[in-house]
């Protein structure tokens, strides 16, 4: 007999995220590749005019809402025509309802890549807040598991939440065939980008931390350009302000919204180096690509930051209190950027470090969750 886990692939129909899209493609592949004898893998997905690109998925189900109606329905508890069996979500997005483990082995687990909708609400849309809020409600009543990223999160989680024991670490990765581009230079030109810089990675929200970051450039005395990734739309104005404010001209500030994954490797190829003021309780998805393609890495000292980067990079500032920051990162920027020997040094260290993150891993582990259940 065929045990059947079917994934929830809602972003690969109708995305609101491109990390979640990329994070949920990526998984259900390598579940797919990594599957033990007797499994396969199957989809939940909304209605919509958009298969699921997935190689070696069984048999998608699909839902009769669309992803946005889907979403309202499961927050009430509404999830007619899914049926049971093994569910796995890469998100909170999942038909958490009351079902039986033990008789009828079916199972729901879930996951959480950040806890913005609980620690910074303030900088998201009121319904998203309450949207997520609602979900972790409905997993701490009816999920068999949720899935952290990190041994940090799940802290944290645990700590705001009675998931007791039901929290488990996954770690994410960067895409499978994540590289460097044979047209980086071109890719670059095209998004008139320079060589040479420093990237981050943000918005232009208090949690980003993005004026920690260009204080730190600006007291270093870098005189490098400095690209900005991942910025909202209509956030360039707000964020060259933070960059002014802190000492770093306008003529030195790329700001970017979401990239490819082609294009962010190219970005990333000309970097000398990443740096990551953030202390948001998240996945840190640059970061783990910047480790990936050995880029130089000095991270502010998040509990996420320092489980993850190791010794891949520099992290630093005090683990409780990020107000000295600033001067950590300046410090540790000028001596990562003092000679070409450090930045191979680290370059090589960060490389090696990145070789720890795989999706395969990833899947191999979400198996045994299910397996252990």
């Amino acid at each position: 007999m065929t045990v059947t886990l079917r994934v929830v692939l809602d972003q690969l129909v109708a995305a609101t995220d491109p990390d979640l899209a990329t994070a949920s493609r990526e998984l259900a592949r390598a579940l797919v590749l990594s599957s033990p004898d007797g499994c396969d893998v199957g989809a939940i997905v909304p209605s919509g005019p958009h298969g699921v690109d997935v190689a070696g998925v069984t048999d998608v189900h699909r839902m009769g809402m669309a992803r946005r109606e889907l979403a309202a329905a499961w927050q009430l508890g509404v999830a007619p025509g899914v049926g049971g069996g093994l569910i796995h979500s890469p998100t909170l997005l999942a038909p958490l309802v009351r079902h039986d483990r033990a008789n009828d082995h079916d199972q729901t687990v879930v996951t959480l890549w950040d806890l913005r909708a609980w620690e910074q609400p303030d900088e998201l849309p009121r319904t998203s807040v309450v949207w997520h809020r609602a979900m972790l409600k409905r997993a701490e009543k009816h999920a068999d598991a949720v899935v952290v990223p990190t041994h940090a999160m799940a802290e944290r989680l645990a700590g705001m939440s009675r998931l007791g024991t039901r929290i488990r670490v996954v770690a994410g990765a960067a895409p499978a065939v994540f590289g460097v581009p044979v047209d980086a230079v071109g890719r670059r030109r095209t998004l008139s980008l320079p060589e040479a810089a420093i990237v981050m990675a943000g918005d232009a929200s208090g949690s980003a931390a993005l004026s920690a970051g260009f204080a730190a450039v600006a007291r270093a005395g870098i005189d490098l350009p400095v690209v900005v990734l991942d910025a909202r739309d209509g956030d360039e104005p707000a964020i060259v302000d933070l960059a002014a404010a802190a000492g770093v001209p306008e003529r030195l500030v790329h700001v970017r919204g979401p990239l490819d994954a082609a294009d962010r490797a190219a970005v990333l190829d000309a970097a000398v180096a990443h740096l990551a003021p953030a202390r948001r309780s998240a996945f840190p998805w640059r970061v783990v690509e910047a480790l990936v393609l050995g880029v130089p890495v000095v991270a502010a000292a998040s509990g996420d930051h320092r489980e993850l980067i190791v010794d891949g990079g520099t992290v630093v500032g005090d683990p409780d209190d990020g107000r000295d920051d600033a001067e950590a990162l300046a410090g540790a920027l000028g001596e990562t950027l003092a000679s070409t020997a450090s930045l191979d040094r680290l370059a090589v260290l960060a490389a090696d470090r990145g070789r720890a993150f795989s999706w395969h891993a990833a899947a191999e582990r979400v198996w045994q969750l299910h397996a252990d259940l």
